[in-house]
């Protein structure tokens, strides 16, 4: 398939539409508009908005009506609303949606970190991967990355969303002195707990940071683009969001592996969460740009259960 022709059918379809959605997530987050879906006993694996269905709504059908060539890939959607029986069952590519990453500070109004996202890949590697945090700064920030280049920076809605995205500083280049903090999720009751013993590494040292999603102020993708976050270390993430973060790293040079072997992640060895409705990668998944982050996550959390329901 032709990626490249692809990733700039990506890159002129969806800037505009995710900049609208945003505004349709930060108008409804001032309603109440959480619904039943999910259930898996974790609440931020179970909030569920009609934002998370509108704004998939919306995404799905800019991607249908954009260049053809985006209807050969497969559409991965964290929801099942949309016009996605119009793409291709068994491409090589698909495209990931996460309509409202942080569907749980959303829907509760305790952080602007929540996020809109879309990528690209095939069944090892991310090629492209768009993200725009509404409400976070002034404006709203985005985060796009393909295979050359990473940018990061503020919206202004004065410009099209392609110019401003065009304009953003190249982040490419890896940072000499990539901040402490770490992102924990998907530990369940033990979020808390894991975030305390990751702050017990250290690296060259500089002592990490271990941070929960109640504890981060923001989206981890403008935070582990621009270097204020060093990496994450996850349980089972799923396959709509965190590949962002690994591209973010891979791009860096750095990397996101399954800490009980160090192999790559790839997206041939996934599950079904039947419980939260969505596809995951199996296991734990230390994720940075920095090889002696990476190990020191491993040697911490490679004798921790794999099993992420234990009840």
């Amino acid at each position: 398939m032709d990626i490249p022709k692809i990733v700039r059918a990506l890159q002129i379809a969806l800037p505009p539409v995710v900049r609208w959605s945003g505004a349709v997530a930060a108008r409804l987050r001032q309603f109440n508009i959480a619904v039943d879906g999910k259930s898996s006993g974790n609440a931020n694996t179970d909030a569920l908005t009609l934002a998370d269905l509108s704004v998939q709504e919306l995404l799905v059908a800019a991607l249908r009506d954009a260049d053809p060539i985006l209807r050969t890939c497969r559409i991965e959607g964290e929801e099942t609303t949309g016009d996605m029986t119009l793409f291709s069952k068994d491409s090589p590519l698909a495209i990931a949606i996460d309509p409202i990453d942080g569907t749980k500070q959303y829907r509760d109004r305790t952080g602007n970190g929540y996020s809109i996202i879309v990528h690209l890949h095939d069944d090892s590697t991310p090629y492209y991967s768009l993200v725009f945090a509404p409400e976070m700064g002034p404006s709203g920030t985005w985060v796009e990355v393909t295979p050359e280049r990473i940018v990061c920076g503020p919206d202004d809605v004065t410009k099209t969303a392609r110019e401003v995205l065009d304009e953003l500083p190249d982040l490419t280049t890896r940072r000499e002195s990539l901040g402490a903090g770490i992102y924990l999720i998907g530990f369940q009751k033990r979020d808390a707990q894991r975030a305390r013993e990751v702050a017990q590494l250290q690296v060259n040292g500089r002592a990490l940071q271990g941070r929960t999603s109640d504890e981060m102020q923001g989206s981890i993708y403008p935070l582990m683009a621009t270097g204020e976050y060093g990496g994450s270390l996850i349980h089972s993430p799923n396959i709509y969001d965190f590949p962002v973060s690994m591209h973010i790293a891979r791009v860096r040079g750095g990397d996101a592996v399954w800490v009980h072997n160090r192999q790559p992640v790839h997206y041939r060895e996934l599950w079904m969460d039947t419980r939260a409705g969505m596809l995951r990668y199996p296991g734990i998944v230390a994720c940075s740009e920095d090889a002696a982050v990476i190990d020191e996550l491993c040697k911490l959390s490679h004798a921790w259960s794999t099993v992420r329901y234990e009840d």
